[in-house]
């Protein structure tokens, strides 16, 4: 038997034809089977923040232990303020974004344009 971890890499196309609360299930349940989600395109700050708030409630002493996420902003992040976003009615999109299972991935180092992370075949339990 192949030991390893198992990453799914979810295109934008894919993204965009889903609901918020499709997204949030689709990455929540792959996670909780110990995969890595990487996104082309990452998740709005307020599907990052239901993301968030859904994994709260999935977590449960003994199981599932939540989710590590991290992206990295996009290209017009650093142009865009408050005023920006108060007026063009949204933030800076992420460009991708990385989330697996808090006891299986770690990220290392994270830069304008890169991620490094560190994933283990199971979370210690």
């Amino acid at each position: 038997m192949i030991q390893g971890v198992q990453i799914e890499l979810i295109s934008a196309d894919r993204l965009s034809s889903l609901t918020t609360l499709e997204k949030i299930r689709t990455i929540l349940d792959s996670v909780m089977l110990g995969n890595i989600v990487v996104l082309e395109r990452g998740l709005s700050p307020d599907e990052q923040s239901m993301l968030v708030e859904v994994t709260m409630r999935e977590i449960q002493p003994g199981g599932f232990s939540g989710i590590e996420m991290e992206t990295y902003p996009g290209k017009d992040a650093a142009k865009g303020g408050f005023f920006a976003r108060l007026f063009q009615g949204k933030g800076p999109e992420g460009r991708m974004t990385v989330i697996g299972p808090a006891g299986q991935l770690k990220m290392l180092k994270i830069e304008r344009d890169r991620l490094v992370a560190w994933a283990s075949l199971s979370s210690g339990r």
